[in-house]
């Protein structure tokens, strides 16, 4: 018996190695679609961006090494589709993702706070709130807008302040600067679009939200803590993580749907220039890789303040 124990525990894994293996196989199915599905394409991208792509004699794509000839030619002699330079269309991309980027965060935790709230019925609320997410809420938003009118919609969804009386009363009433009030104007006025944006994030931070812990409550509660205290000191602490991934995964959709994905398509295919829309795409990938380290760091860094 001894023996068999022995040999037992000779074959038994330590449990940081255990978690280390169950790691690597949960990540193990995208790690291999990764591998089969996007290696490949990127490296041909990457190839193609350093040569002028042609069709061969024979057929085939015939390369010929042009070395950053493409990177130059892109931000030097290339427009976009709306004649705008490509480094113009970078700014403004990037000013647009990173202005939408802690509104759709906000507003869907916003969202999340309500949708988890006690109160009768909440569970048809829940239904009729998400089923639109499941079933893909920009398509319902097309079908209302084909079926209402664009026009009606946005003015409902814009109200008095997404209006231009709104705007001036705004101007004449309140001390805001004038760039806060065209930006609170411009978020009200889309405020529809914005909706379309938070269905995953919400459902993200609703399962955030009911993951935690009610002694934790509880507890903050009988040390005579109020609502404001308990939300900043304990659910938004505990939602750090949860935090962190929302946010990522708002900046990938934000960028997969921005008109440099678009513009990339037109190059390669419809202006048939291989070589630019390779160019352009790996540009687009650094730009994006660039764009989620400041977002870590400046994460990190709230972090830090926080702990002290």
């Amino acid at each position: 018996m001894k023996q068999n124990n022995g040999e037992r525990n000779k074959w038994k894994m330590k449990y940081s190695t255990s978690r280390k293996v169950n790691g690597f196989i949960f990540v193990l199915p995208w790690l291999l679609g990764f591998i089969i599905f996007f290696a490949v394409p990127i490296k041909n991208t990457i190839l193609y961006s350093f040569n002028k792509v042609e069709v061969g004699e024979s057929g085939g794509i015939a390369l010929t090494f042009s070395g950053l000839q493409n990177y130059i030619d892109l931000f030097t002699e290339e427009v976009s589709t709306l004649s705008q330079p490509i480094q113009r269309m970078f700014a403004d991309e990037n000013s647009n993702i990173f202005t939408q980027l802690p509104l759709i965060v906000i507003f869907s935790l916003f969202l999340a706070i309500l949708a988890n709230a006690k109160f009768p019925g909440r569970g048809i609320v829940r239904v009729i709130f998400f089923l639109p997410i499941v079933l893909g809420l920009q398509l319902i938003v097309e079908w209302t807008q084909a079926s209402m009118g664009r026009t009606l919609i946005e003015t409902s969804a814009g109200g008095m302040l997404g209006s231009g009386m709104g705007v001036d009363l705004l101007f004449q009433y309140t001390f805001l600067p004038p760039k806060t009030i065209l930006f609170l104007s411009d978020v009200i006025a889309n405020i529809s679009q914005l909706i379309t944006r938070t269905g995953v994030q919400t459902m993200i931070f609703l399962a955030g939200l009911q993951s935690i812990s009610p002694s934790h409550y509880e507890v903050a509660k009988i040390e005579g803590a109020n609502s404001y205290e308990v939300f900043w000191k304990v659910t938004i602490p505990l939602l750090a993580n949860v935090t962190v991934f929302t946010v990522i995964y708002t900046l990938i959709d934000l960028f997969l749907s921005s008109s440099i994905a678009v513009e990339v398509y037109n190059f390669a295919f419809t202006k048939s220039k291989i070589g630019i829309g390779s160019a352009l795409s790996v540009v687009y990938m650094l730009n994006v890789l660039v764009a989620l380290g400041i977002v870590m760091l400046f994460l990190k860094v709230v972090h830090l303040v926080e702990k002290k």
